[in-house]
């Protein structure tokens, strides 16, 4: 069986996890109750879920030369993700974030990336592999997601964009998606709006593309036939949300390369994302396809 192709572009990074009771508020100690260093980035954590899921996920990103860098790779290479596109750049510093985890599951990040890693993408555009299944971008390296979602659409096939804050960096991916998943907090951005379902439908005036907002346990919404359509998250006790949007855009990537549909897509990415986050870890967290698939069947 030949497995499903997802060509990613966007960040990677490395994240130090700290389980915590509650958000610190103030500059004092605080002790954790467990930690972990894992990998992290929009685009690699979507990654990784490819190849839990057992897809093909081939990575293209930008890292520096540096023992962070190497824990990027390394990591990565470990979930088998293809890293030939990963380019690393002396003298620079790799991203990399510390993040808390409170008891309700939910995360506070601080991330450092350094400003004078190149943006530029002519190298990947150079290096762009010939045929693929779908592409997954995300706006973190707005030149790298748009040479992605371009070759997609040469390609005719699916180009994701997995749109968050700031939206206007990335405004030329935007255009070339087919299909784009805002946050609740990126269809805010980009639309000006509040209310979800006003903002849904500005935002489909400004594209041709397939577009929804996920919003975490409040499910994911989409337009069909001028219609508001919702796909339902599936309850579980949340225990560590760090990664799940990532999770998300992997999985539904995958899905659409898959050849299903858009509303299957994002029930089958709601599973695998649901299931992340009944474990602690971020990434660690992600499922297997067979776990994933018993899952959906308990929830039939």
């Amino acid at each position: 069986m030949t497995m499903t192709v997802v060509l990613l572009a966007g960040i990677a990074v490395v994240d130090f996890v700290f389980s915590v009771d509650a958000m610190p508020r103030r500059a004092e100690k605080h002790r954790a109750r467990d930690a972990a260093i894992v990998g992290g980035g929009c685009a690699a954590n979507a990654a990784v879920t490819v190849a839990r899921l057992g897809g093909t996920a081939r990575l293209a990103a930008r890292v520096g030369a540096d023992p962070i860098g190497d824990m990027i790779i390394s990591g990565l290479l470990d979930e088998t993700v293809d890293c030939s596109l990963v380019k690393r750049f002396e003298g620079k510093r790799s991203s990399f974030s510390s993040v808390f985890v409170d008891r309700q599951g939910e995360r506070q990040i601080v991330n450092f990336r350094d400003e004078t890693l190149s943006f530029e993408a002519d190298w990947l555009e150079q290096a762009m592999p010939e045929s693929f299944d779908a592409a997954l971008a995300d706006v973190r390296w707005p030149k790298g997601g748009a040479a992605a979602l371009r070759a997609a659409r040469l390609l005719s096939r699916p180009g994701v964009l997995d749109a968050e804050p700031p939206i206007a960096e990335a405004a030329e991916a935007l255009m070339l998606a087919s299909h784009i998943a805002f946050s609740a907090q990126g269809l805010r951005d980009h639309s000006g709006l509040d209310d979800l379902e006003a903002a849904l439908r500005l935002a489909q005036t400004r594209t041709d593309a397939w577009i929804c907002c996920t919003d975490g346990a409040d499910g994911v919404t989409f337009l069909e036939d001028g219609a508001l359509r919702r796909v339902p998250a599936f309850a579980v006790e949340a225990v560590d949300t760090l990664g799940a949007g990532d999770v998300w855009h992997g999985a539904f990537a995958l899905a659409l390369g898959e050849g299903r549909s858009e509303y299957e897509a994002a029930v089958f990415a709601n599973a695998v994302a649901a299931m992340k986050c009944t474990r602690f870890g971020g990434r660690a967290g992600i499922p297997t396809r067979a776990e994933t698939d018993e899952f959906m069947r308990q929830r039939r």
